[in-house]
């Protein structure tokens, strides 16, 4: 075994506790370095900034959802609710013993590469830690927190209440009022259906393009369950099979007044809901097309149909934000940022990223798999191939994402039954590179600091 080295993570969330797991069961001694005081990240409702609100589940199953490491308790209902995932992952860093490694409470202000040491600096405001040198970074800091809003700003003025869906908690908000939800996502479709309980009249949902309203049961399975029993097939040809299932279980969205997808699936990210369609077919929620201009208190829809509206809720998504790292790492857009197996930087693989990714299904499973990766080539098993190999693999990834996702965050767009292998079959390619004495290798640890770097595996089997 290596000399250990030292590893920041960034981000304790689901990404930065697999992250953590993963380095300490290959030796390595982690500081992981959060701004919260929970670990578990965004699905801690306590956490400043946490948009979980109160009606939030998950919208993939346990099954598809739950770490390998760490299974999800069998009396869990099949879609747990966010307090329940924000318990498991507290269960997860108590179960692998990580919280000797949380250093929560602190935000990292700057991550700063030292060429001629070959070490980073991590500059933080903590008071007693303010800078930490460490031989490689690992960044999980998420990007389900920075709020997009719409743009181009539309015509006209707006005088009622504008929210961003990051900021809703209850339904208690909307009592009666008039509710105009923008968006045709997971949360636009909990929003909408939440409010249309208490509001003054039906909620208005509008959206330019459409997608695939998924429910999260069909043929009495979780949805997602059927796309895992076809996992093996090519993804168009599963496209064809799970939209004729889709049809012949709820229709199409035009057939709820909604507009036609903008893609076919597995194309364009899916609604899973099965609520939103129970509200339009009772027209308690009721579709419009795009916004064209505010008047005062009115909105005035592309169709010249105007209504009169209280509050507007925007569910328009996030930003991929990365503070602390400058564009020298990041370039002139951090979500087309190319990473090899969307990890390892090109430039540098110390530098390391878990979960900067968008999956067709569940994050956990995905990001279990990025930390277990990057935790191999830092353990000295697994040898990155050369740069020009890397390069190309990123190309032709990026040309197979574009072809198949258009311009929606092609360099982030992974296929989730498909990637979980390919990232089983890259481990053992790298285990060869590094028996053979190929590729890039992991540098030479440069610290003799090895607190807490027992491993895990033990505790695990302890827990089960």
């Amino acid at each position: 075994m290596p000399s250990p080295l030292r590893v920041a993570v960034i981000g304790a969330g689901a990404a930065g506790l697999a992250a953590t797991k993963a380095l300490i069961d290959v030796g390595a001694d982690v500081v992981t370095l959060d701004r919260s005081q929970n670990p578990g990240g965004l699905w801690v409702r306590q956490n400043e900034g946490s948009p979980a609100y109160a009606s939030l589940h998950l919208n993939t199953s346990k099954g598809r959802t739950e770490f390998a490491d760490l299974p999800m308790p069998a009396h869990w209902p099949d879609y747990p609710s966010a307090d329940h995932i924000a318990g498991y992952l507290s269960d997860y860093a108590d179960t692998f013993g990580l919280r000797d490694h949380l250093r929560m409470g602190t935000t990292v202000a700057a991550v700063e590469r030292d060429e001629e040491q070959g070490r980073w600096t991590v500059r933080t405001d903590h008071p007693d830690h303010p800078e930490l040198t460490v031989d490689a970074v690992v960044v999980a800091n998420g990007h389900n927190w920075d709020p997009k809003w719409p743009s181009p700003d539309y015509p006209g003025e707006f005088t009622g209440t504008q929210l961003h869906a990051h900021d809703y908690r209850t339904a208690e908000a909307f009592r009666g009022k008039r509710v105009l939800v923008v968006g045709m996502g997971n949360s636009a479709m909990d929003i909408a259906v939440d409010a249309s309980h208490v509001a003054a009249a039906p909620v208005l949902l509008s959206a330019r393009h459409g997608v695939h309203i998924v429910p999260k049961y069909l043929f009495g399975r979780p949805a997602d369950a059927t796309g895992g029993a076809i996992s093996a097939l090519p993804w168009r040809l599963r496209q064809r099979l799970a939209e004729t299932m889709l049809r012949l279980a709820v229709g199409r969205p035009q057939d709820y007044g909604l507009p036609a997808p903008a893609g076919g699936l597995f194309q364009n990210h899916p609604t899973i809901s099965d609520t939103i369609l129970h509200r339009l077919t009772h027209g308690e929620v009721l579709p419009r097309p795009g916004i064209a201009r505010f008047d005062g208190d009115r909105v005035v829809f592309s169709d010249g149909t105007s209504e009169a509206v209280d509050t507007v809720v925007w569910a328009t998504g996030y930003r991929v934000s990365i503070p602390f790292l400058s564009a020298a790492w990041l370039g002139d857009d951090a979500e087309a940022m190319p990473l090899y197996r969307r990890v390892f930087h090109l430039a540098e693989p110390t530098l390391g990223f878990v979960g900067l990714m968008q999956s067709t299904g569940a994050a956990l499973p995905v990001v279990e798999a990025q930390a277990k990766l990057y935790a191999a080539w830092l353990s000295g098993r697994y040898a990155l191939p050369a740069a020009d190999q890397q390069q190309r693999q990123v190309q032709r990834a990026l040309q197979q994402a574009t072809a198949r996702w258009g311009q929606r965050r092609p360099a982030m767009r992974i296929d989730f039954d498909d990637y979980l292998a390919d990232i089983g079959r890259e481990i053992a390619a790298g285990e060869r590179r590094a028996a053979a004495g190929d590729g890039i290798t992991r540098p030479a640890a440069r610290t003799t600091n090895t607190a807490g770097a027992a491993g895990t595996e033990q505790k695990a089997e302890a827990h089960r």
